[in-house]
């Protein structure tokens, strides 16, 4: 997903001059095409995160279009105040890639680990907030954001994750995609949490529960419209991310739903990182497995909250 995200930078420097790369630290093959082809449009800068965030702000007011790449938790955590005042505050079209989304680099430990990144950039007034399931949806993303006229923090997985997004869905910043159409139930995710939340609807249709996968790829501004059409119309609403628990999607979801849904809410659970810094090293995927971010565990939630809802919902 990164290498892909980073060869669209190239092709959008191609089609529009005002595109121009800025890198913080990254390896010296990093796009060595662009570095040739456009040497003036091409900037790789130190460990000074919050330096790389004041540059790329000077040169969007100068007319150019930056994409900043570096480790999620440098572009948040320590660059917070730049990205509030000198990006948002001023409503700057700069595109803030971010690798390692989540717990991507778990055998790094917990300072490497970006698992609030979505709560405190969505907290910024005028940032956009994205984060894509596989390669082939960054590419649609990628061309969606030459013309957004605002900041876009654009949240990356590790790279060779499954496709299971399809041309067919198209991609538009804010618009939520519904891959499965819901029965009683309704699965809410973003990023690569798709991909097992499809496979979990596939484990809980054998089951006899039908249930609708809705891929909020936009997490900020969230698809509203969407959310209280399908919210309408089911018994139960499930969040999935690989996010801690507050101010991530699901916090979105409910936020959304209490503004603007009348009547009332359908029970909403949450599944997500637990809300602690993690303590155990090892593999993304085994920190899927110990916090229930897997298809089988997805899917043992969503019975158990089915059937107490409907409990809940008899006379």
């Amino acid at each position: 997903m990164r290498q892909t995200s980073l060869k669209m930078v190239h092709e959008l420097a191609k089609a529009d001059p005002r595109v121009v790369f800025i890198g913080s630290d990254l390896g010296p093959d990093t796009l060595t095409e662009m570095r040739d082809e456009f040497p003036n449009r091409f900037f790789m800068e130190g460990i000074s995160e919050q330096n790389v965030i004041g540059m790329a702000a000077g040169m969007a007011l100068d007319g150019f279009i930056p994409y900043i790449n570096t480790i999620a938790t440098f572009l948040t955590r320590r660059s917070y105040e730049q990205v509030a005042v000198d990006l948002c505050l001023h409503d700057l079209p700069v595109r803030l890639i971010a690798s390692g989304g989540g717990v991507v680099y778990a055998p790094l430990g917990p300072t490497h680990l970006a698992i609030e990144d979505i709560a405190i950039m969505r907290a910024l007034p005028n940032m956009t907030v994205v984060a894509v399931a596989d390669a082939e949806e960054m590419r649609r993303l990628m061309w969606a954001t030459l013309d957004w006229p605002h900041p876009i923090y654009i949240r990356l997985a590790k790279g060779g994750d499954p496709v299971v997004t399809s041309p067919e869905d198209g991609f538009t910043l804010g618009k939520a995609i519904l891959k499965r159409a819901p029965g009683d139930v309704l699965l809410v995710s973003t990023g690569v949490m798709l991909g097992p939340c499809l496979d979990a609807a596939d484990l809980l249709d054998a089951r006899g529960i039908n249930c609708g996968v809705l891929h909020m790829h936009t997490v900020k501004p969230i698809d509203a419209d969407a959310l209280v059409d399908l919210a309408g119309k089911v018994r139960l609403i499930v969040t999935v991310e690989e996010h801690i628990l507050t101010g991530g999607l699901g916090s979105a979801v409910l936020e959304t739903l209490s503004d603007r849904l009348p009547g009332r809410i359908p029970p909403l659970r949450r599944i997500s990182l637990p809300d602690a810094f993690p303590v155990k090293y090892g593999s993304q995927q085994e920190h899927h497995r110990l916090n229930g971010l897997t298809a089988p565990a997805i899917a043992q939630v969503v019975e158990k909250a089915a059937v107490e809802a409907v409990v809940e919902a008899a006379p």
